[in-house]
């Protein structure tokens, strides 16, 4: 018997060139829906900031032609202005300061085993499940004037001869308003210090120990450089959310009396109700600082360098 060969298959017309189609658009497909989603919720918003920001546009809402950089002239003569940008600084610098070195000896904490360790983290859960806004408010009730919870309570214990306007003076408004921003930072920042604490190998700590390097040597030559991933996330996270934060303030004080509690983007709120078009200049000032803070940082602290 001769064995015959069987005829080769011929190849589908049209694949492989269709293939080969696919492969020429090499991520786009995938990348595609999000930077869809980056241009309209991102840079098409900050195109309209900044287009408004050379606009008169009158308080019922209709454009009345172009202002050129005439908002930014009015901006930078707002007599409040100057106070503003530095309670701004003060306040960004106070709460994320307070906010990391609390949450860095949280992590700490909740890296050791003790008893009811998982129920304490998961109590720390609470004010970043809760709304900021919520949370605000429900301070705001306990330091009201007359009815507040805390006015009573030290009254009744001596502390105080009568209730004390606690947010209507920005003396005693900025350091409540300030307790309630790390407040309601600790967890976010706590976890992500835990997460770096944890990923730390403890060979590590025990090479240390053969070494006879103590505790402390050991928390500043390991534990902190390993852990600065970690602080950098933290720290920038914490830079951006609290300069631009403000359910905070407008819930507690709405940056009253005048602007004495307002930060720059609380500033910029109360601007939109007497010109929309030197609220939208603001906006962008605050943009600017915002990106010149974090690259300032980022290169300060050569974040994609390695230590030597």
């Amino acid at each position: 018997m001769s064995s015959t060969s069987s005829p080769a298959r011929p190849a589908r017309p049209g694949r492989k060139g269709g293939r080969g189609g696919l492969a020429r658009l090499g991520p786009l497909p995938w990348i595609g829906p999000a930077v869809l989603l980056i241009v309209l919720v991102v840079l098409w918003p900050v195109y309209e900031m900044v287009r408004t920001s050379f606009l008169k546009i009158s308080s019922s809402g209709f454009v009345r032609g172009s202002a050129g950089f005439d908002k930014y002239e009015q901006l930078f003569e707002e007599p409040s202005l100057p106070s503003v940008v530095l309670s701004t600084v003060v306040w960004t610098v106070v709460v994320v300061t307070a906010t990391m070195v609390i949450s860095l000896a949280l992590a700490q904490l909740f890296n050791q085993s003790f008893p009811g360790r998982r129920v304490t983290r998961w109590a720390l859960i609470a004010p970043w499940a809760a709304s900021v806004v919520m949370t605000a408010i429900g301070f705001k009730w306990m330091l009201n004037q007359t009815a507040g919870v805390l006015n009573t309570v030290m009254t009744d214990l001596g502390l105080i001869d009568g209730p004390q306007d606690w947010l209507g003076d920005p003396s005693t408004a900025w350091p409540w308003m300030m307790f309630v921003a790390v407040f309601v930072s600790l967890p976010f920042t706590t976890y992500t210090l835990l997460a770096g604490l944890q990923t730390i190998p403890g060979e590590i700590y025990e090479a240390a120990r053969v070494d006879g390097t103590n505790s402390r040597q050991t928390y500043l030559r390991i534990t902190l450089p390993l852990l600065r991933p970690a602080l950098l996330v933290g720290m920038v996270i914490n830079l951006i959310n609290v300069f631009n934060s403000f359910p905070i303030i407008w819930s507690m004080t709405r940056g009253g009396p005048d602007s004495d509690t307002a930060t720059t983007t609380v500033f910029m709120y109360q601007l939109k109700n007497s010109d929309i078009g030197q609220s939208a200049a603001m906006s962008v000032v605050n943009f600017a600082l915002v990106v010149v803070m974090v690259v300032v940082f980022l290169k300060a602290s050569r974040w994609n360098q390695e230590e030597s």
